[in-house]
C-alpha cells in the first residue's frame, strides 16, 4: 500500500516525489534554471556581447552572490575590483584574465581561477572562442566590486604588462572611498 501511494504521489508530481518537510526545519532552496533570467551585459562593465544568468545575493549574515557569465568571442569585463575577492569557475570554452601589471593568462573550460581583493583585473573570452564561467564573491558595504575603465583593445590584444604602481593607486582609492561610504 506504501508503494501504491509513493507511486501516485509521484504520478502526480511529475515524476518527482515532494520532500516532507518536518516543522521548524531549514528549508532548501532550489532555482530552476527554467526560472532565472537570462540579461545582457551592461555595456558599461562590458565589451562586446556578454549575457548574464542565474544571478544571486544571498541574505546577511551571508556576502556570497554570483551569476553565470557567458562571454561572445572577443568580449571582456571592464578592469573592476573585488573588495573580499573572486572565484571564477571555467564551464566553456577559452578565455584570458588578467591583473594589472601582472601577465595575461589563459583558461580552460574546468579550471577555476581565483583573484586575490583589491586586486585591479579583468576577464573575458579569447578573440576566436566564447567563453562561460560562473563568477562567486563576497560583498562589503553591500558591494560585491567596484567598476572601472574599459579594457581597451590594445590593452586586450597585447601581451606587456602595465603599469602595477598606478593601478595599486587606482585601487586603494577606490577601496578608502567604498570604506568610508557605507551606504
Amino acid at each position: 500500500m506504501k508503494s501504491l501511494i509513493l507511486a501516485a504521489t509521484a504520478a502526480l508530481f511529475g515524476g518527482e516525489t515532494p520532500t516532507l518537510i518536518q516543522e521548524g526545519a531549514p528549508i532548501m532552496e532550489i532555482t530552476r534554471k527554467a526560472d532565472m533570467a537570462t540579461i545582457d551585459g551592461p555595456a558599461e562593465w562590458f565589451t562586446r556581447r556578454v549575457t548574464i544568468s542565474g544571478q544571486f545575493q544571498r541574505e546577511a549574515p551571508s556576502r556570497v552572490g554570483g551569476a553565470i557569465v557567458h562571454f561572445e568571442p572577443g568580449a571582456r569585463t571592464a578592469w573592476h575590483v573585488h573588495p573580499l575577492c573572486q572565484t571564477l569557475i571555467a564551464t566553456e570554452g577559452v578565455g584570458w584574465t588578467q591583473i594589472e601589471g601582472g601577465p595575461k593568462l589563459k583558461f580552460h573550460a574546468g579550471d577555476i581561477l581565483w583573484c586575490p581583493p583589491e586586486h585591479k583585473h579583468w576577464h573575458g573570452a579569447t578573440p576566436h572562442e566564447a567563453m562561460t564561467h560562473i563568477a562567486i564573491q563576497e560583498s562589503q558595504n553591500g558591494a560585491p566590486v567596484i567598476w572601472m575603465e574599459h579594457v581597451t583593445d590594445e590593452q586586450y590584444l597585447a601581451d606587456a604588462p602595465g603599469d602595477a604602481r598606478a593601478a595599486r593607486k587606482e585601487v586603494e582609492q577606490a577601496i578608502h572611498t567604498m570604506k568610508s561610504d557605507p551606504a
